[in-house]
């Protein structure tokens, strides 16, 4: 029997898990507010998760949360409404969280899995309940992305066509939407999937570093440096990954924005 997964907000990253089901013979429903824009081999269903829902929830195998900023910094009601709306729990259910919820660690070492969460913003404390939520209510596998970059997510890239200022000296991690959605798919179809995994790549790099390379590769000059510039952020290590994954389709951000450039219309590269 097709495996039947629902993925829930449903946006780039849940389309490009969707299509990856489907290629596999598998059956996916999309949960959204408008799903009117899912592709048309989605089942869509209108929901607002910040309500209790109406009508109930088609039974699935699996499932695959990754809610809106809007919807996931609402505490723990939203996956309330979601687990009351479920004919029965999945067999798989994997919470798409954040490497936000470190931010409160320094960047003196390379943080792992085995490293509480140390939340400071108000926005990484919600995520760390929604993490809380997913667990006690679905027994969730946690995945904690890093900055998810790829086609159409060219944040960096803008910033060195406008020459806006960036903190050189912060610290960051990042993933590829690609892969990003192949550690769901591990998550999903592992016999015995890690409870907490980080999705970050193996080359945690500075924004000074990171956007140097797109100059260079724009043929642009580095935007300037932001101040203050404090270095702050974290360093993350991706080792679990690679054991789950193997070697990634995008190693570093290099391979990634090289694409990226070499893949974008001609008025990104002449853009003032």
């Amino acid at each position: 029997m097709s495996m039947r997964t629902l993925l829930v907000g449903c946006g780039r990253v849940g389309i490009r898990v969707g299509e990856l089901l489907l290629s596999e013979g598998g059956v996916v429903a999309g949960l959204r507010r408008d799903p009117s824009s899912l592709p048309p081999a989605f089942t869509p269903i209108t929901a607002d998760l910040s309500e209790a829902l109406q009508s109930a929830l088609p039974a699935v195998d699996s499932m695959v949360i990754t809610l809106t900023p809007a919807v996931a910094t609402s505490c723990r009601e939203p996956l309330e409404h979601l687990a009351a709306a479920l004919p029965s729990l999945p067999r798989r259910t994997v919470f798409v969280s954040s490497t936000r919820v470190l931010e409160g660690h320094d960047s003196s070492r390379p943080l792992t899995e085995s490293d509480p969460a140390r939340p400071r913003s108000e926005r990484a404390h919600m995520l760390l309940e929604g993490e809380h939520a997913a667990r006690d209510l679905f027994g969730a596998s946690i995945l904690r992305p890093a900055g998810i970059y790829g086609p159409g997510r060219d944040r960096l890239v803008r910033a060195v066509l406008e020459g806006r200022p960036v903190e050189h000296d912060r610290h960051t991690n990042r993933i590829h939407e690609v892969d990003l959605a192949r550690a769901i798919m591990a998550l999903l179809k592992a016999p015995h999937p890690p409870a907490l995994l980080h999705a970050v790549d193996g080359a945690p790099s500075t924004l000074g570093e990171v956007v140097t390379h797109i100059a260079q590769r724009l043929e642009r000059p580095v935007p300037p440096r932001a101040e203050p510039d404090p270095g702050a952020g974290t360093v993350l290590d991706g080792t679990a990954l690679l054991d789950l994954l193997g070697p990634l389709e995008v190693p570093d951000f290099r391979a990634g924005y090289d694409e990226m450039i070499a893949g974008s219309p001609p008025p990104l590269a002449d853009a003032p």
